[in-house]
C-alpha cells in the first residue's frame, strides 16, 4: 500500500493588526515553526498551511498598506525559510503566501516545496471573489497557473486556494492531471460558507476520484471582524468520507495518514473519467 501522512495547521492571528506587514510576517512565521516541529516529529510527509498564512484576511479591508505584505515567490523570507525546513525534515510544504511577481502586480499562491527542499513551482488562485468583506480583487490578480499538478516525493498533488473550491472545472482539471491529494488553503467565515465546507470539497473528492485536503484559519480579525473563522480543517477521500478533522476554534496540527490506493480503486469501480463526455460540454468554455 502506498500511504502518504499529511499535515495540515490552522492558527489564528498572533498579533494586532496596527503592526506593519513585516513585523506580522515575522510573528506568524514564528508561532507556526513549533508545529512545524511538531509535525516533523509525527513523521508527516506534506505540510500545508492557512490561504495567506502569515499575515491577516486583509481583504475587508481595501487599504493599500497590504501590498507591503507580499513577498517574491521563492525567493522571499518566507519560502526561503521554509525551503530549509522542508530539507531539514524531508518534508514537502506547501506555503501559501500574498506575491508579487512584478512592481504592482500581486497574486494569492501556494509555492511548493518537495522533501529535498527543491522548488517545484506554484500555483495562483484562480477565481477572485469581490463581494462585502472579501474584496479579493483590490490585491489578488487572477491566476492562470494551467492547474499544475507536483510530483512529490510521496505522491502526485495539486492545489487549489478557497474560493476556487466553488468552482467544480478546478478540481475536475487538476484530477485529469495527475493529482491524487489536492489541498485547498482557505480563510472563511461562518455564514453561508459554513454549510458548504463540509458539502463542495466531500462531493469534489467523490467526483474526482481523489483526497482532499481543506485547511481554514480560526479566530476573529480586527478591525473588521467579519466573522468567525471557523477552522474545522479536514481530509476527506475518494469516497466523499471525512477522515479526519480539527477542531472549530482552536489553533491545531492535525496529522492523518491516507492510503494512495484507494485513489486508483475508487477510479475503477466509479470510471467518472472513462464515462465523461467533454465534447458535449461547449457551453462550460464557449464564454457567455
Amino acid at each position: 500500500m502506498q500511504k502518504m501522512k499529511i499535515g495540515l495547521i490552522q492558527m489564528g492571528l498572533k498579533t494586532s493588526t496596527d503592526l506593519e506587514p513585516a513585523a506580522i510576517r515575522d510573528a506568524m512565521n514564528e508561532a507556526h515553526l513549533p508545529l512545524v516541529e511538531q509535525a516533523a516529529e509525527q513523521g508527516v510527509q506534506v505540510l500545508c498551511f492557512q490561504e495567506v498564512f502569515n499575515q491577516p484576511y486583509f481583504c475587508p479591508s481595501q487599504d493599500t498598506k497590504w501590498y507591503a505584505a507580499a513577498e517574491r515567490v521563492p525567493e522571499g523570507p518566507t519560502c526561503q525559510m521554509m525551503q530549509k525546513l522542508a530539507a531539514k525534515h524531508r518534508m514537502v510544504i506547501i506555503v501559501p503566501v500574498f506575491e508579487e511577481t512584478e512592481t504592482g502586480v500581486y497574486y494569492n499562491t501556494a509555492a511548493v516545496f518537495d522533501a529535498d527542499g527543491s522548488y517545484l513551482g506554484k500555483y495562483h488562485k484562480t477565481h477572485i471573489p469581490q463581494v462585502a468583506g472579501f474584496w479579493e480583487k483590490f490585491f489578488f490578480k487572477p491566476g492562470k497557473s494551467n492547474w499544475p499538478v507536483f510530483d512529490t516525493a510521496f505522491g502526485k498533488i495539486g492545489v487549489y486556494i478557497c474560493y476556487d473550491r466553488h468552482f467544480p472545472e478546478g478540481w475536475r482539471a487538476l484530477a485529469l492531471n495527475g493529482a491524487e491529494v489536492i489541498f485547498n488553503p482557505s480563510a472563511t467565515v461562518a455564514g453561508l460558507s459554513q454549510y458548504l465546507w463540509e458539502l463542495e470539497q466531500p462531493a469534489s473528492a467523490a467526483a474526482n476520484g481523489c483526497f482532499i485536503a481543506a485547511i481554514n484559519r480560526v479566530g476573529t480579525e480586527a478591525p473588521w471582524n467579519i466573522g468567525d473563522f471557523y477552522g474545522s480543517s479536514y481530509i476527506v477521500n475518494p469516497r466523499g468520507k471525512i477522515e479526519a478533522q480539527a477542531s472549530e476554534t482552536e489553533d491545531e496540527l492535525l496529522v492523518h495518514e491516507i492510503d494512495l490506493d484507494m485513489v486508483r480503486e475508487v477510479r475503477n469501480n466509479w470510471q467518472f473519467f472513462r464515462d465523461r463526455r467533454p465534447e458535449t460540454y461547449t457551453r462550460l468554455t464557449d464564454g457567455e
